[in-house]
């Protein structure tokens, strides 16, 4: 994988070099573990636009740094930041970048207030818009992340019965997709029956399955450090005519979002391609989020697909196509599919293979 990261930090390399800056300061998580492979809750990387970079960590994570990233000089230091800009001074890069969206101003004050610190300027999210495009061991986690959560949800399927909790069947879930071989969960699990399914993020609760609800369940399994997404209705028993209107009207919006989703399309429209259907039907007030989102390393990072967004989709870029119907106190549908768009096989990749039919428990 060290060629790999290093591929990587070269292309961010040029980007530093093309915002005028002599390095960047990585301090954002995911971003400092796409490009070091270190998985830590307090690292950063000095990228210098011309030069070898550094990775620094604190005393617990020295051992697996030194052992995951050899070919990295390593600082093992508690403070990271003021040391990083320290060193960043010492070897003649007096222009440095910073994440914005991750430094707090507290941070930033204590780098501002560096003795002959750098010259500090906000850096963009450069390192962000290089992880759209995801190498394939990076498409093969994801896949991998998908497959897992497709197991689990097909083996706790048969469980949902009149009288379970959505909290008890999130958990069912959950701790089936460590069972089947995830790392962790993408996120807390979504379950929702009758009339809290018309929230989409609603928090599982006590309240019991009835005959009659129809179950949402948004979920995903982590793998490699891959996020799948994933979301289902299911209806409890015989569904009424308008429960069946409704998911009839978001499967056929989701299939629309999913052949929209090609190389070259812009976000906006791959979102107006479902929501126009919706809206169409009646339907423009009970949609209110955004079409899908980029996965990788973050369950929810760039593109984002929403009116007005920019954006164009690219080969190898990993998203979700998730519209959903809402109805305030009757219920809601929501159907979500993580997909890879690509330009080899004329069509996207999905990777979250459970049927989207509307089964009938």
């Amino acid at each position: 994988m060290a060629e790999i990261h290093e591929a990587r930090r070269s292309r961010a390399k040029q980007r530093v070099a093309e915002s005028g800056a002599d390095a960047a300061l990585i301090t954002s998580g995911p971003n400092v573990r796409y490009l070091s492979g270190l998985v830590s809750s307090n690292a950063a990387v000095l990228l210098p636009a011309d030069g070898p970079a550094v990775l620094a960590t604190d005393s617990r994570y020295a051992e697996t740094a030194q052992r995951e990233c050899p070919d990295l000089e390593l600082v093992v230091e508690r403070q990271l930041e003021p040391a990083l800009a320290k060193l960043a001074v010492a070897r003649g890069y007096h222009r440095l970048a910073f994440e914005a969206q991750d430094m707090t101003v507290e941070r930033h004050e204590v780098l501002a207030g560096l003795s002959d610190g750098p010259e500090l300027v906000p850096l963009g999210h450069v390192i962000e818009d290089l992880r759209m495009i995801k190498d394939e061991s990076e498409l093969d986690l994801l896949a991998r992340a998908c497959a897992l959560t497709a197991e689990a949800f097909d083996q706790v399927l048969g469980k949902i019965g009149p009288g379970r909790t959505e909290r008890s069947l999130a958990v069912l879930l959950e701790r089936a997709m460590i069972d089947c071989g995830a790392d962790g969960i993408a996120f807390d699990t979504i379950v929702a029956s009758g009339p809290n399914g018309a929230i989409p993020h609603h928090s599982p609760a006590e309240r019991q399955f009835q005959r009659g609800d129809l179950i949402t369940i948004d979920c995903g399994a982590q793998y490699g450090g891959y996020h799948a997404d994933m979301t289902r209705t299911v209806a409890l028993g015989e569904p009424d005519a308008w429960q069946r209107e409704i998911y009839d009207l978001v499967a056929t919006a989701q299939r629309a979002g999913v052949a929209a989703a090609v190389p070259g399309a812009e976000v906006a429209a791959v979102d107006a391609s479902a929501r126009d259907l919706i809206a169409a039907a009646g339907h423009a007030d009970h949609f209110g989020h955004g079409l899908g989102h980029g996965v990788g390393l973050e369950v929810h990072e760039a593109p984002m697909m929403a009116p007005s967004r920019p954006g164009t989709l690219m080969d190898r870029v990993p998203i979700t196509v998730e519209p959903g119907v809402y109805v305030p106190g009757k219920g809601g549908v929501r159907i979500e599919d993580t997909l890879v768009v690509r330009s080899t096989a004329g069509t996207s990749q999905i990777l979250t293979t459970t049927t989207r039919e509307l089964l009938v428990l």
